[in-house]
């Protein structure tokens, strides 16, 4: 009987994660009155409070007095309780430490003063974050820089989740970047993926950013702050190795264009004896052909200007 209740106990049990996943705030739309309106009634009031002590004879009955106090007192708690919201701009309203809602209507609006307004900003923020170094996924040294397009969407988790979002913000997209960067390798890939070239941060733009979006929406989340767009605005090589791999570009560079400038050559090469063979211009020997196929080769292949050599006997003396 103690082990069932044990087990049930354990069941019902909830994670630390659960509980604080249970306990965060969330927005609640909150209904505040119109400001003009108020406003228009509450100077009213006070006109009138303020009228009724210097224009009306004084009076020996302590009750109108009272009713003036009163007046006066009532116009200006109702002015107390006027606050402006611009475009974009959210109003946060507590009593006493206690959330009570979150007001988004613009314009002049009015709440309970005992309310205390916290007005947050909806508009959408640029972090162009700091050129931070880092090691990509070959372990080499890369400075990598990221602008990130970000905006409040759940102004409660906001304002309590967080001490500070934008620090908070600040912090975790360089986390973000730091956890992007040492996942792809800064240029091609020696591994394939499916028959193809591995996704690099040079090559694969649209996925590396679509990666590191994701990355700040599960960050981002618990704060209540979405992620419009995500992008790298630098990326090289540290300065102590940008000399060497240079170096190592432009030999892949040269190697990949002497690759074609081989195949092109071999290609022209068989056309020119193909069409020697097919318009019977010359009867070539084994012999012949290869030397015809060297100078060619020679000819096509040079990075400088080949000089011919004129032979004035055979090529068997």
């Amino acid at each position: 009987m103690s082990s069932l209740r044990l087990l049930d106990s354990a069941e019902t049990a909830a994670t630390p994660h659960q509980i604080s996943r249970s306990l965060s705030l969330h927005e609640v739309p909150f209904r505040s009155l119109s400001g003009y309106l108020m406003a228009v009634t509450g100077v009213s009031v006070v006109g009138l409070a303020i009228y009724s002590f210097f224009n009306l004879p004084p009076l020996t009955n302590v009750f109108p007095v009272i009713v003036r106090v009163v007046l006066l007192v009532s116009g200006i708690f109702l002015l107390l309780g006027l606050y402006m919201l611009h475009p974009k701009q959210a109003a946060l309203l507590l009593v006493f430490g206690a959330y009570r809602g979150t007001d988004r209507t613009e314009g002049l609006r009015w709440a309970n003063p005992f309310y205390r307004v916290r007005k947050v900003s909806l508009r959408a923020h640029i972090l162009n974050s700091e050129k931070i170094k880092v090691n990509d996924k070959r372990g080499n040294p890369i400075e990598i820089a990221a602008a990130i397009v970000w905006r409040v969407h759940d102004t409660a988790k906001a304002a309590f989740e967080v001490e500070d979002y934008h620090n908070y913000v600040s912090i975790q997209s360089e986390v973000a970047i730091r956890h992007l960067a040492s996942s792809y390798a800064y240029d091609d890939a020696d591994e394939m993926q499916n028959g193809r070239p591995g996704i690099t941060l040079r090559s694969g733009i649209q996925e590396v950013s679509a990666a590191l979006a994701r990355a700040l929406h599960e960050c981002f989340g618990q704060a209540g702050i979405v992620v419009e767009d995500a992008k790298l605005t630098h990326l090289a090589y540290a300065p102590e190795i940008a000399a060497v791999m240079l170096r190592r570009q432009q030999a892949e560079a040269i190697i990949a264009a002497r690759q074609k400038i081989v195949t092109g050559a071999v290609t022209m090469v068989e056309m020119a004896l193909q069409a020697l063979s097919e318009r019977d211009v010359v009867h070539l020997d084994d012999e012949r052909k290869a030397a015809m196929v060297l100078n060619l080769m020679v000819v096509l292949c040079a990075d400088r200007e080949v000089q011919p050599i004129v032979n004035a006997g055979t090529l068997y003396t």
